[in-house]
């Protein structure tokens, strides 16, 4: 087995030594929770969600007062295949679209005041065609990985990690097939809408990358090296640097997913500090969330990627935070405690 290449090194020892949550401030949040005027647990995962904020935020009282959502925009040589029902330049044209503010996101993110942040990431260099090449080198893998730790430059309480990239759901779906084996058939989805011709073409392309590069994905970073994209090694920037720096992540769906996959096949404690969103219409997805543990918030039957998903996330934190905050306790509504 070949070794690591160097260039990962201190990548695996972010994932690895990776800080606790804050214990003590979840008992702060449980023994406020317990004076509100409510039965104990009605709120369900409401109040958990607190709890979390509280854990990682390592904050006894959690704020919200920065939530953001990050959006990280590659392109992918895969998509010479023929495996996206839309042009590579969509990819160009929906970050304009971000950025005027046309987008769903845009949309979810003004409506709830979450900022949203998007970062290209040198579209007009696609990565390497996984039928043919790696997707990537490692060197460019890594360094790409640590521009991703820039999105938390802003200080945010809470960020939501998204993406967009016509091709990116062949590079999930690789990337997961050779991080828990199958074929291109057991983790293809239809992506955008992708018809019967172009989805027999997406399943044939990540079976040819899984052959062609079958002796080089021996490691997680390896294996988003050779099959990734430069959003997903990103997300996993923005991960790795939220959890080290007390920051929340909210998940989005199944492309935002593969890059929690890759940290949690480092270290399954390195994505703690992460909610996932929710599952999407993608088929696989929902296998993804029970190989590595996670129950989403949300089943909406979403499938459009680009952050939606984790904004909604961040509305539910919001909504949870601001229930704990601002109920008024038994002792001030002089309302009447529980009979025991």
């Amino acid at each position: 087995m070949p070794a690591l290449n160097p260039a990962f090194a201190d990548i695996v020892e972010l994932l690895t030594a990776v800080p606790d949550g804050d214990e003590a401030a979840v008992a702060a949040v449980r023994r406020r929770d317990a004076e509100l005027t409510k039965p104990a647990g009605s709120l369900g995962r409401l109040e958990e969600l607190v709890e979390f904020l509280a854990r990682w935020q390592h904050r006894q009282t959690p704020r919200l007062e920065n939530p953001m959502v990050t959006i990280f925009a590659g392109n992918h040589g895969v998509a010479d295949q023929g495996v996206s029902a839309f042009p590579q330049e969509v990819t160009a044209q929906m970050v304009a679209n971000f950025t005027n503010g046309g987008a769903a996101i845009s949309q979810i993110c003004g409506l709830h005041e979450i900022n949203l942040r998007v970062f290209e990431l040198a579209l007009e260099l696609p990565t390497g065609d996984i039928t043919e090449e790696p997707a990537l080198d490692d060197q460019m893998c890594a360094a790409t990985i640590a521009y991703g730790m820039e999105a938390v430059a802003g200080k945010p309480d809470i960020i939501g990690l998204g993406e967009m990239g016509i091709g990116n759901t062949t590079i999930a779906a690789a990337i997961f097939a050779a991080l828990y084996g199958g074929t291109g058939a057991d983790w293809a989805g239809r992506g955008t809408g992708v018809d019967d011709a172009g989805y027999a073409r997406k399943i044939a392309a990540i079976d040819r990358a899984l052959a062609l590069h079958q002796e080089g994905l021996d490691h997680p970073l390896a294996i988003l090296a050779r099959l990734g994209g430069r959003e997903v090694a990103a997300m996993l920037g923005a991960l790795i640097a939220a959890r080290h720096q007390k920051v929340p992540v909210v998940i989005d769906g199944y492309v935002a997913t593969a890059a929690a996959a890759i940290a949690h096949a480092v270290n399954p404690e390195a994505i703690d500090h992460c909610l996932f969103a929710h599952v999407t219409s993608e088929g696989a997805h929902a296998r993804v969330l029970e190989h590595i543990g996670k129950a989403p918030l949300l089943d909406l039957g979403m499938r459009l990627g680009e952050g939606t998903g984790a904004a909604l996330g961040v509305v539910l934190a919001k909504t949870a935070l601001h229930l704990h905050t601002n109920m008024a306790t038994f002792d001030s509504a002089s309302v009447s405690r529980r009979l025991d």
